[in-house]
C-alpha cells in the first residue's frame, strides 16, 4: 500500500499541475474518478494486468470506459498510464489528487449517515455548523442508515461526530452495568 502511495504520488502530482494550469479541476476529478471506478472492477483488473492484451486494447478500453468528453491531454495521461503500466494504481491517483483538489478549493467532503432522510433546513444548518467549524467550503452527501435508530453521523475525513441514539443508548447500557 505505501508503495503504491509512492509510486502514485507523482502521476497524481502531474495530473493536478495540469488541471490546474487547464483550469479544470473539476473535469480531471471526473476523468480520475471513472477511471479509478473502472479499474475497481475485478474484470477490467484482469484485462489491464494481463500480459496477453495488447496496450493498445488496453488504451481503447480505459479510453471507452471514461466516457467520450475526454480531452486530449486526458487522453494523453491515460495512454500514458497505459504505457507506464500505471492504471493499476488509479484508485490511489485519484484519491491524492482530490485531496490536492480540496486544498486548493478551499473545500471538504462531509458525508452525513442519518436514521432518516434530512430535509433542506437540516442540511443546511449542517453545512453552516461544519463550515463554522472546520473553516473551509463543505461538500454534503446525505445517506440514510436505519440502524442508527435516530441522531446522525458525520464524518470527513478521519474526524467523525456520532451523536447516533445507538451511540448513546450503548454508552447508558455500558454505565448501568
Amino acid at each position: 500500500m505505501a508503495e503504491a502511495i509512492s509510486v502514485a504520488r507523482p502521476y497524481a502530482l502531474a495530473a493536478f499541475d495540469e488541471a490546474s494550469k487547464l483550469g479544470d479541476l473539476k473535469g480531471w476529478s471526473d476523468l480520475l474518478q471513472a477511471a479509478a471506478h473502472a479499474v475497481a472492477h475485478p474484470e477490467v483488473r484482469a484485462l489491464i494486468t494481463s500480459p496477453r492484451v495488447l496496450r493498445s486494447q488496453i488504451e481503447g478500453l480505459m479510453l471507452a470506459l471514461v466516457g467520450g468528453k475526454v480531452s486530449a491531454k486526458g487522453q494523453n495521461f491515460i495512454r500514458l498510464l497505459v504505457e507506464s503500466q500505471r492504471l493499476i494504481l488509479l484508485p490511489e491517483i485519484a484519491a491524492m489528487f482530490e485531496a490536492m483538489r480540496a486544498e486548493a478549493e478551499k473545500s471538504v467532503d462531509v458525508v452525513v449517515a442519518s436514521a432518516f432522510e434530512l430535509d433542506e433546513t437540516q442540511k443546511q444548518k449542517i453545512v453552516a455548523a461544519m463550515k463554522k467549524r472546520m473553516g473551509r467550503e463543505i461538500r454534503l452527501s446525505c445517506k440514510v442508515d436505519r440502524e442508527l435508530l435516530g441522531g446522525i453521523v458525520i464524518r470527513t475525513g478521519d474526524k467523525v461526530i456520532d451523536g447516533s441514539a445507538r451511540t448513546h443508548l450503548s454508552g447508558l447500557a455500558s454505565a448501568l452495568a
